[in-house]
């Protein structure tokens, strides 16, 4: 696997090239390095590692820029992994000719997870329409398998704007 980001918006996939794709194969372009993966998950260490239909497990691991004044892993790292794997689980749902946002996410931190431990995010649609997806989230960690976090989330589907 080749892990490709985006260091400039000139690098991001064109409007276009994402439209000519379902979300399922836009996820597995990313995945298989393909296409070039959005830079917030470089800056924050995750990347995607599987993408199927209705699934997306990221892998990543919090470092010490990822900390709040207690010294803990603060909740916006939890915050974006699971809302990354939870909307590009509903992405892989949504057809080609359209776009998805999230509409609101929920975090439930569990316990701290300890800084440079490894982790999955796992994201799992429950319900994709024609105009809402809700998906599942929960971190795990890859070597202990404890539980740090789980997560909600909806999205709104919809046609591309027209251009």
């Amino acid at each position: 696997m080749t892990r490709r980001v985006a260091e400039t918006l000139d690098e991001l996939p064109a409007m276009d090239d994402l439209l000519s794709r379902s979300g399922l194969e836009f996820m597995q372009d990313m995945v298989a390095g393909r296409l070039a993966g959005p830079p917030i998950g470089a800056a924050l260490g995750f990347w995607p590692v599987l993408a199927e239909e209705g699934r997306v497990v990221f892998e990543g691991a919090p470092d010490f820029t990822s900390t709040n004044p207690m010294r803990g892993v603060h909740g916006g790292w939890y915050g974006a992994i699971l809302d990354s794997c939870m909307a590009c689980a509903v992405m892989t749902r949504v057809p080609k000719g359209s776009v998805y946002t999230t509409l609101e996410y929920k975090v439930n931190i569990t316990r701290t997870i300890p800084l440079g431990t490894r982790v999955t995010a796992t994201g799992t649609v429950a319900h994709a329409g024609r105009s809402t997806g809700v998906a599942n989230g929960e971190i795990r960690g890859i070597d202990d398998g404890r539980l740090y976090g789980t997560g909600s989330t909806t999205c709104m589907i919809m046609a591309a704007p027209a251009r």
